[in-house]
């Protein structure tokens, strides 16, 4: 039995654990949509008194990370309009000759950029599409092309602050800058990168020949045609670049991330957007992405309420002894496996209590509690890659193929997966053991 606060009653104990469970299944079955699930679960617990509302808006719905998502959907969406980000997807195909395995190497890195500063969900709606259509004109099959651009969305959007979700939550709830993401994750991110490139480059090289007719036709298009408003595009660009250079000296003007990503998304709705049309951009937010991230900050909060997250901090550190170097290396390959097949926003939103509790119990100095945070970070967004139904991105991918006739099958996608996902776990251990534990770099 559970030595809990006498104010939380046992059966409280065994409905948060229940509740929080039942969520979860659901959540993974993707049976009903997940927005609505955790925000029922949310609500259960409130109404069981498990959590109660003021502590529930104050201290478990993590706003920081919620604004900084909202501020970085409007951006986006706003950008999306001027038709920006597909000419230049068209461009740096255009750039390869039209010789396709240039193009997949090409469009590949385009991927890993863009996935580094816009959510990965964005980044596979914005180049699937354009991807299907450089493929047909080329007259190859779109499938190397797609689960390259997969593989590198999810790797790429572990290399910052903003690239992935996880990255945000842990981000705001340990308080690690956008330039210590820059320092600390984003070099084996572009080792990873790059291997990952020329492993897909190997494998899928023999598959890509192209005749020369159909290299001129991708040649001939004009990326121009594209571009739907050029005034917006050039403010866009504008404002981005401001965002972007915000999220660097964020820490020297004493500006949260979220801050910095609204005031970006304010400026541009000022400058860039009619009047008229602000309705229209504030439909370009994922509120379901929003709800759901509300609703999961409270049902992990009725675990940590009733304690359970505080007994499953001390029993991973009995497990592992405290040993830092163990603990990292399970936390790393943990989140790894278990992102394989579950989705790792909850995944993450659940484990980032626990390390809190851990490195309290354990009274960590800064670097050794910031090599679990950086483990966890690495295991979640590489872990991504290891199924079809892994992350949001892939299953979207999967989905806009499918409807354009170009299907992408869960076995044909896991013969390829696992040797990725095994590499680039491989690959961040070798870093963190070196870089981290053994220098101290963390």
């Amino acid at each position: 039995m559970l030595n809990m606060e006498q104010h939380i009653a046992y059966w409280q104990v065994i409905a948060a654990v229940v509740i929080f469970l039942t969520s979860y299944a659901i959540i993974v079955s993707e049976k009903i949509n997940r927005s609505i699930i955790a925000l029922c679960g949310a609500l259960l617990m409130i109404i069981l008194g498990i959590v109660d509302l003021h502590d529930a808006y104050t201290e478990h719905i993590h706003w920081a990370t919620i604004f900084l998502l909202l501020g970085m959907m409007i951006l986006v969406g706003i950008t999306n309009k001027s038709g920006i980000f597909q000419y230049i997807a068209v461009k740096t195909a255009q750039s390869a000759k039209g010789d396709p395995v240039k193009v997949l190497v090409r469009l590949a890195l385009l991927t890993a950029v863009g996935a580094a500063f816009i959510d990965n969900v964005t980044t596979v709606l914005l180049i699937t599409p354009i991807t299907i259509g450089i493929a047909r004109v080329l007259h190859v099959r779109p499938f190397p092309f797609l689960i390259t651009e997969i593989f590198i969305c999810n790797i790429g959007g572990a290399a910052t602050l903003v690239g992935d979700p996880p990255n945000i939550m842990i981000g705001v709830a340990a308080d690690i800058s956008f330039n210590d993401f820059l320092f600390h994750i984003t070099p084996i991110i572009i080792i990873i990168t790059l291997i990952t490139i020329a492993f897909l480059k190997f494998s899928f090289g023999r598959q890509l020949h192209v005749e020369e007719q159909y290299k001129q036709q991708l040649m001939d298009i004009d990326a121009k045609e594209y571009i739907r408003d050029m005034v917006l595009a050039k403010k866009s660009l504008f404002v981005f670049t401001l965002t972007l250079l915000g999220f660097v000296l964020h820490q020297f003007v004493h500006l949260e991330p979220a801050v910095v990503a609204l005031s970006g998304a304010t400026l541009l709705m000022l400058i860039g957007v009619k009047e008229g049309d602000l309705e229209e951009v504030f439909h370009t937010v994922e509120w379901v992405t929003i709800f759901f991230f509300a609703g999961l900050f409270i049902l992990v909060g009725g675990l940590v309420e009733v304690g359970i997250i505080g007994k499953a901090a001390s029993w991973m550190i009995e497990v592992t002894g405290g040993d830092m170097g163990l603990t990292s290396l399970v936390i790393m390959w943990g989140a790894g496996l278990a992102s394989a097949f579950i989705d790792n926003i909850p995944l993450v939103a659940t484990m980032i209590p626990m390390l809190q509790d851990m490195i309290v119990q354990l009274s960590l100095p800064q670097v050794e509690a910031s090599t679990l945070w950086w483990s966890l970070s690495l295991g979640a967004c590489l872990g991504g890659n290891g199924t079809l139904i892994a992350s949001s991105a892939n299953l979207i991918v999967a989905s806009i193929a499918a409807k354009e006739e170009a299907p992408i099958s869960f076995i044909e996608f896991l013969k390829v997966s696992i040797l990725v996902t095994l590499m680039s776990l491989v690959l961040a251990t070798v870093y963190v053991y070196v870089v981290f534990i053994k220098l101290g770099f963390a």
